[in-house]
């Protein structure tokens, strides 16, 4: 297996979820559908840990406004761990250096959370929470496609894995603007709201009555 191309790979995958990069490649080392996966991300307590998180994750993902909490949160964790897959595929090859595939794993993951967390953000503008869903279920699908081609074609994976992280890049900075929108009219509601309640009471801070 080509080292570089999966390590670009990884690290797209590892933005948009990345408990399912290290549950996926795994399972295809412990099941032997290749040999070239880190003995690392076969142990069973690292396959359990991150199945778990990866359940936490399916939930949380699937929920408006949640998963832009949990997004906030992964903002250290999907980089990091893409840099940590980068360095252990690294491992498995002298082609590479472990630092150069750390930076490349991690500075591609960090770019395809960046899409993840804005594209969610944007998403959460809409009234009705399907299109969370929806948008969950084709991220999940995606990773798992392209981790498993990857596994089997490493550089046909890292094209795909670079045409998504361009492309979206690319939606993203046409979201910025509806997503500024959004934030600035959640903003004055909640200043007019302010002010509606602020006019509703007296100085002392008591609501006005009618009677004497």
């Amino acid at each position: 297996m080509s080292v570089l191309p999966l390590v670009l790979t990884s690290g797209w995958a590892s933005g948009v979820n990345a408990y399912a990069v290290v549950l996926l490649l795994g399972l295809f080392g412990a099941t032997g559908l290749t040999d070239d996966v880190p003995e690392a991300l076969q142990r069973p307590e690292i396959l359990v840990t991150v199945g778990v998180l990866f359940l936490c994750e399916a939930v949380a993902d699937k929920i408006p406004y949640v998963d832009s909490v949990w997004d906030s949160v992964h903002t250290v964790v999907r980089p990091a761990m893409g840099a940590w897959v980068g360095a252990l595929l690294a491992g498995q090859s002298d082609a590479v250096p472990d630092l150069t595939a750390a930076l490349l794993g991690g500075s591609t993951a960090l770019a395809s959370h960046l899409v993840k967390a804005g594209t969610r953000m944007a998403v959460n503008t809409s009234p009705e929470p399907f299109s969370n869903i929806v948008v969950s279920i084709a991220e999940d699908l995606g990773v798992a496609g392209v981790i498993t081609l990857a596994v089997f074609h490493p550089w046909a994976a890292a094209t795909v894995a670079g045409v998504l992280l361009l492309t979206g890049l690319t939606v993203l900075c046409f979201l910025v603007s509806r997503i500024r929108r959004f934030l600035r009219r959640r903003a004055q509601r909640r200043e007019e709201r302010r002010t509606v309640a602020a006019a509703g009471r007296p100085p002392g801070g008591a609501p006005w009555t009618d009677g004497g």
